[in-house]
C-alpha cells in the first residue's frame, strides 16, 4: 500500500495527535508538518517514509485489543439447563446471547434469535441443547480491535480465552463504546 502525504492531517487527527506531538515522534520540525499539511512543501522520499513508519507505530500501538474492550464475567449456560431459565437470564441481566458451556469447553450459544426462531413450539419445558447454535468465534486476549471487527460482521458474539479458560466476551455493542 502507498502511502499518501497528502493524508497527513486527516491521520494525525484521527490518532489524536497535534502536529507538534506527531513531529516530535517522527524526529522532524513541526513547521515542517505544517507545510507539508498546507501543501506548501513537497518533502522528500526519506521524510514521507519516516512520516509513514512513524504513522504504522501509533496506529498499531494504539489500537485496541481483546483484552482492553471484553466484557468480563461471562454468564453461561449448561446444554441440560432448561430455556426457561435461560430466559430468566436474558431478562434479569439484559443480555442477548450466551454461551453454552460443557466440561470448561464452549459447545454452542444460545441467542434471542435461537430463541425467537423455536417460539411456536413449547419453550418452557425444552433444554438449550434442544436449540443451541453452533459455537461462536474464540480469540485470544491480545486479539487486535480491527480483526474483532472483522469477526462481528459474521457473528453476534466472539469468546476471548487464555490458556483455555473463557476470559470475557465482546459484542458489537462492546465494540460501539469503544470506538
Amino acid at each position: 500500500m502507498v502511502f499518501d502525504i497528502t493524508q497527513l492531517k486527516k491521520i494525525r487527527k484521527q490518532i489524536d495527535f497535534t502536529q507538534t506531538e506527531f513531529a516530535k515522534r517522527a524526529n522532524i520540525s513541526q513547521s515542517m508538518v505544517a507545510k507539508i499539511e498546507s501543501g506548501k512543501l513537497d518533502p522528500t522520499y526519506s521524510y514521507v517514509k519516516k512520516i509513514e513508519e512513524t504513522i504504522q507505530v501509533l496506529t498499531k500501538r494504539e489500537e485496541k485489543e481483546a483484552k482492553d474492550i471484553m466484557h468480563k464475567g461471562v454468564l453461561s449456560v449448561r446444554k441440560d439447563d432448561v430455556l426457561k431459565k435461560v430466559i430468566e437470564l436474558f431478562a434479569k441481566n439484559k443480555i442477548s446471547q450466551v454461551p453454552v458451556i460443557e466440561n470448561n469447553q464452549i459447545i454452542g450459544m444460545i441467542t434471542e434469535s435461537s430463541l425467537v426462531d423455536n417460539a411456536d413450539k413449547n419453550l418452557a419445558n425444552k433444554r438449550v441443547e434442544d436449540i443451541m447454535t453452533e459455537s461462536p468465534p474464540i480469540i485470544n486476549q491480545k486479539t487486535k480491535l480491527s480483526a474483532i471487527i472483522q469477526i462481528l460482521k459474521f457473528y453476534p458474539i466472539v469468546i476471548v480465552q487464555d490458556k483455555g479458560k473463557i476470559e470475557g466476551v465482546i459484542t458489537k455493542a462492546d465494540i460501539i463504546t469503544h470506538l
